[in-house]
């Protein structure tokens, strides 16, 4: 199903804010569209109940945000969003899950994913996470940043522990070296060989399990 532009509230002279909802539930799309206004009064959205039929919306149409559930039939969810983050390169995009685990949300933000929110959010929640990224910030559940248990760790399990008690993942820890060294994101995302999304999404995450607000901060 593709569907069209649809827009909210006046929009002359202004810029509008571009908005992608991916998820096959009708119901849950709909009570997404209600929130879209309080993020921008001039929002327009696009939806999509599959993957391929969000695929086949042009990426020029410059979306500044794709809404992405992680399950949907007939996909891999890492795969949809290694898919969505590849067509959709200039857009945040955010998954919106029933998954709660906390190794799969990090595992997305590996894949891309500039957040993780889970469905069981409460509205409030919901639209200060979008907003936070929206502002260049990455958000995921504050259980995600929880250590992970022994046996949820990767083996063997070299994983470096913050100041404030919280895990760092290898990825996010060779992102936060590669930084205090002085390199640029692209730099860092193309000898990494992931994303400039996937680089400032872990560089954020890093910032907040070490309890500073900046590089310069971490050094």
């Amino acid at each position: 199903m593709l569907a069209r532009i649809v827009t909210t509230g006046e929009t002359a002279g202004s810029k509008r804010m571009r908005i992608l909802l991916v998820d096959d539930h009708d119901l849950f799309r709909e009570g997404l569209k209600y929130l879209l206004p309080v993020l921008d009064n001039k929002v327009q959205y696009a939806e999509a109940r599959d993957l391929e039929s969000a695929l086949q919306l042009d990426p020029g149409m410059g979306f500044d945000l794709v809404l992405l559930d992680l399950y949907m039939p007939g996909v891999d969810g890492m795969q949809a969003l290694s898919r969505c983050r590849e067509h959709f390169e200039s857009a945040s995009l955010v998954v919106v899950s029933g998954e709660e685990d906390s190794r799969i949300i990090r595992d997305a933000i590996e894949h891309g994913a500039a957040g993780f929110i889970p469905k069981s959010s409460s509205r409030d929640v919901l639209v200060s996470a979008l907003r936070v990224v929206l502002g260049g910030g990455t958000y995921l559940p504050d259980h995600a940043l929880k250590p992970l248990s022994v046996v949820e760790l990767p083996q063997p399990a070299e994983v470096p522990v913050s100041d404030t008690g919280q895990t760092l993942s290898r990825r996010q820890f060779a992102v936060l070296m590669k930084a205090i060294q002085g390199k640029s994101n692209k730099t860092i995302a193309k000898e990494l060989e992931i994303s400039d999304h996937t680089v400032k999404a872990h560089l954020s995450l890093a910032f907040r399990c070490l309890g500073v607000q900046n590089r310069a901060e971490a050094v």
